[in-house]
């Protein structure tokens, strides 16, 4: 059990700002990699404890960060159901909460209201809440009567005018973080970020434009934002041989960097599914690297890339899967081969290269880019710390902005199907490194470890209605949330098993088990109450086995 934690300075700051709170709104920015999740999750720990009976809700942008959510929360003896649905209505006795999704805080908000009423939120990167003003509206109905609300966020600043509920604005429509830590104040602190060199690749491109005529370019070329789109486009082709040669200077990075960091590893982030796969094709036959390739479209993404986190496997090619918040400390060299090029984007995807593993010594990271004028803005300004606004731009503000956020414009799909837009040949030439800014000496430096002032001592874990089973039950070497969902499969397939050979229906063999136990439905079942139905469910098995000599189909 958790009893102390060692924090960072700035973790610990904002723990004291939080506890000194006036409001039950509160929101931190801070960079990718400083430690949001840790300093999420002590902060609900030590509030929990301070409120006996209240839930935790955390909200996560996507389906893989909810098991990360879930992984980091167990370290703290907090247990949270990532399985939980609307239908299930209740949670568990021995789950302190729940962790689950944007996507479905708009399908379930009355159910994840009544969990959270006068509990706990956490919202992480909670500019998501403002992709969309239904989501928006959804969060604000499901979380509006929690006791805390706790905001997260590495990139709040966004291009449109949608409010992000529960964040607070200035009189110049400003958001107003309680606490802020940069990229750049990590980098002066040390030994909480990497720096992050920034090769940029120039190249020769030609293309046949939307008339059907033939255009040729450099990244040093002054184009209009239609001709810069397919410029860059017909860079990162796999037919042509910009993308490959920048592929295999990337690999050499990589292979540079594991001479002192044997696990390294190197992230590439495609277009979509048939360009991820195009890419890993190069891998394989210019590299002789058979890549590990996560694509929202697979089922088995999120397993894949917790797989690859602990592996050794050099490469992952992925599309927006490990864009945003996916844990990877081995990741070291990255290229972006994308053509989304908002700096929100920008920011996430060097976030995860950005993530410091204490004891390594020096560990510079490399996302290598196309040299495309507005990437290379970004990463000029990777230093600068953005806050949200809503002022509003019209149209033609926003084209002439050259910090403005929006992806190049894409043609309306009417003029795709008569665009005759094709990529002909690419080919790279030169680069130029550019660096993280005040990087020199800050490589290595890392807080102290004998330097008590940052060790927490945390208040006892909150308890819970039902103990967590430990010794004599199932598969004790995993952990809860992994034997809550195995315990899950093995009664859904043993019910599966009853229904067919009795004949009657799912629901008929699920009601009589769980009256067995004592629940009302599955979800809220307890480990202890999983393990007791799989043993009935067993016991029908057995007696239907033995029953089948005479003929008759045996009840629970």
């Amino acid at each position: 059990m958790a009893r102390s934690i060692r924090l960072r300075r700035w973790q610990k700051a904002a723990l004291d700002a939080f506890a000194a709170r006036q409001t039950p709104d509160f929101l931190a920015v801070a960079t990718p990699g400083a430690g949001k999740t840790t300093f999420a999750l002590t902060a609900a720990r030590q509030s929990l404890a301070q409120m006996p009976g209240r839930r935790l809700v955390v909200v996560a942008p996507t389906q893989h960060l909810k098991t990360q959510w879930a992984d980091a929360a167990e370290r703290l003896d907090l247990h949270l159901d990532t399985g939980w649905t609307a239908q299930d209505e209740t949670l568990p006795g021995d789950v302190h909460g729940v962790v689950t999704t944007y996507q479905q805080v708009a399908t379930s908000a009355a159910a994840l209201g009544a969990i959270a009423r006068n509990g706990i939120v956490v919202l992480d990167e909670v500019h998501h809440a403002g992709d969309d003003r239904a989501w928006g509206d959804s969060v604000r109905a499901a979380f509006g009567d929690a006791a805390v609300r706790l905001c997260l966020s590495g990139t709040p600043f966004r291009s449109d005018t949608n409010a992000i509920p529960f964040v607070r604005y200035d009189g110049d429509h400003m958001a107003e973080a309680d606490v802020e830590y940069g990229y750049g104040a990590a980098l002066r602190d040390g030994g909480v970020v990497r720096p992050v060199h920034f090769p940029r690749v120039d190249g020769e491109m030609e293309w046949i434009d939307n008339d059907g005529l033939l255009a040729s370019a450099s990244f040093t070329d002054q184009l209009d934002a239609v001709a810069s789109a397919q410029r860059l486009r017909t860079a990162l082709s796999v037919e042509g041989e910009w993308l490959p040669d920048v592929l295999v200077r990337a690999h050499g990075q990589l292979m540079d960097v594991r001479r002192t960091h044997p696990e390294a590893a190197g992230l590439v982030i495609a277009m979509d599914q048939e360009h991820a796969r195009g890419i890993a094709r190069i891998l394989r036959l210019r590299l002789n690297v058979d890549p590990v390739v996560a694509v929202s479209e697979d089922p088995e993404a999120s397993r894949k890339i917790a797989a690859f986190g602990d592996s050794r496997d050099p490469w992952i090619v992925a599309v927006r899967m490990v864009s945003e918040g996916v844990d990877i400390p081995r990741l070291r060299v990255g290229v972006l081969a994308t053509t989304t090029t908002t700096e929100l984007f920008f920011r996430q995807a060097v976030g995860r290269l950005a993530r410091w593993i204490r004891g390594l010594g020096p560990q510079p990271a490399y996302m290598f880019i196309p040299d495309d004028p507005r990437l290379r803005a970004h990463a000029f300004a990777i230093a600068e710390q953005r806050r949200h606004s809503l002022r509003r731009r019209d149209d033609d503000e926003r084209q002439e902005d050259p910090n403005a956020l929006d992806e190049y414009p894409r043609p309306q799909r009417d003029e795709e199907q008569l665009s005759l837009f094709a990529a002909v040949s690419s080919r790279a030439v030169g680069s130029e490194a550019m660096h993280g800014p005040d990087v020199d000496g800050l490589y290595a430096v890392e807080e102290p470890d004998d330097d008590e002032s940052l060790v927490l001592e945390l208040m006892p874990a909150p308890h819970l209605d039902a103990p967590v089973p430990g010794e004599g039950s199932v598969a004790t070497d995993l952990s809860p949330r992994q034997r809550r969902r195995l315990l899950r499969d093995a009664n859904a397939a043993a019910v599966s098993e009853i229904a067919r050979i009795t004949g009657g229906s799912h629901a008929q063999v699920n009601s009589e088990l769980n009256r067995l136990v004592g629940v009302q439905r599955i979800g809220e079942a307890t480990l202890e109450q999983l393990e007791r139905r799989r043993e009935q469910a067993h016991r029908w098995l057995s007696r239907i086995a033995g029953s089948r000599t005479s003929g008759s189909n045996v009840g629970a």
